[in-house]
């Protein structure tokens, strides 16, 4: 099994993390199976969020009792410090601990530091003083917020996307964050579902031993794919980088990737699978695209008012209208 350190956390741990996002969508029985497993596999860390509803109940039900042999992550989007209070007393009852190993600002706007009149990064300071979380982190979508996280030496850990389709800049950051000592956890290593390939995925990242990937996992059926690298890393042979090559070429660029922060929307457009549809349709099932379902989401766009919320709130500054509208003109002439 690989390692990964995390940094100057000198946290040890799988080089396989487990996103918790996608158990809030489960039962509590099927969550328990997964996280059950993926202990008993030799998965030892764990992300969740205040955000993701039930996913830290979950985490506490299945594994409470490992506690002490477990690293959990969680997340705030507080925007003050009463908010942030509130969400951190509320994860730590949730999950059952008294302390938090990392505690991240989940995708803030701006980078929180002290003294910029917000009192959060105060709050994360005056916590750890208090032994309620041990280090700090960010999140983020947002390269320019990420990169002034980096630079400022106030975050211990940075969660950021990465996988093989990622550009030039962002695999800077990457290099620079070990440069830095600074804990990489990699979110949307499959780019929010448009890569296929795990082993090619898992691969790549591979060739970062600093970076710790994060799936998320759903299906027993998911966390089997991933437990059997742990026994067998793929590698970056012929075929891997193929297939990494081809997918490059096929999604590189101005690509929704599915974080959903554009959302809500004001006319109810499911932007983050309405704006993807055009690679959807190249890489997804024709009968999965073809339904009425899928065929009414896409009408919606007919009833963008061109407010312009979601490109205002886009991380990855797209101009989402523009993309939604070139989507569904694919989609009616496909």
């Amino acid at each position: 099994m690989k390692k990964v350190r995390l940094g100057k956390t000198n946290i040890i741990v799988q080089k396989n993390g487990f996103g918790a996002l996608p158990i809030q969508r489960i039962s509590y029985e099927e969550s328990d199976l997964l996280l059950k497993k993926a202990f008993q596999q030799g998965i030892d860390f764990y992300d969740t969020a205040r955000m993701y509803s039930d996913s830290e109940e979950k985490i506490a039900r299945a594994l409470s009792d490992k506690r002490h042999k477990i690293i959990i992550a969680s997340k705030t989007m507080a925007k003050n410090t009463r908010d942030f209070w509130e969400d951190l007393h509320t994860s730590l009852e949730n999950l059952k601990t008294d302390y938090i190993d990392i505690y991240q600002f989940h995708t803030p706007a701006f980078c929180p530091a002290p003294e910029d009149g917000s009192g959060l990064y105060e709050a994360m300071e005056e916590a750890k003083n208090q032994g309620k979380i041990r280090f700090i982190g960010i999140t983020n979508h947002r390269l320019a917020v990420a990169q002034e996280a980096l630079k400022s030496g106030l975050y211990d850990t940075l969660q950021f996307p990465f996988s093989y389709l990622a550009d030039q800049r962002e695999i800077d950051l990457v290099h620079q964050c070990k440069e830095k000592d600074v804990g990489f956890i990699a979110m949307k290593a499959l780019a929010g579902g448009l890569i296929h390939h795990s082993d090619a995925a898992y691969a790549y990242i591979g060739q970062f031993d600093h970076v710790l990937p994060i799936w998320g996992i759903q299906k027993e059926r998911e966390l089997e794919e991933f437990l059997q690298y742990q026994k067998a890393s793929p590698v970056l042979n012929e075929r891997i980088e193929s297939i990494i090559e081809r997918d490059r070429e096929e999604l590189m660029g101005d690509f929704c990737r599915a974080c959903g922060y554009c959302l809500p929307c004001p006319v109810d457009i499911d932007i983050p699978q309405c704006a993807r549809m055009s690679l959807l349709l190249r890489r997804a099932p024709n009968s999965m695209t073809s339904t009425d379902e899928w065929k009414r989401k896409m009408l919606m766009i007919e009833q963008c008012t061109q407010c312009n919320q979601c490109k205002e709130k886009c991380p990855y500054e797209l101009d989402t209208p523009e993309l939604l509208r070139k989507n569904l003109e694919v989609y009616q002439t496909y």
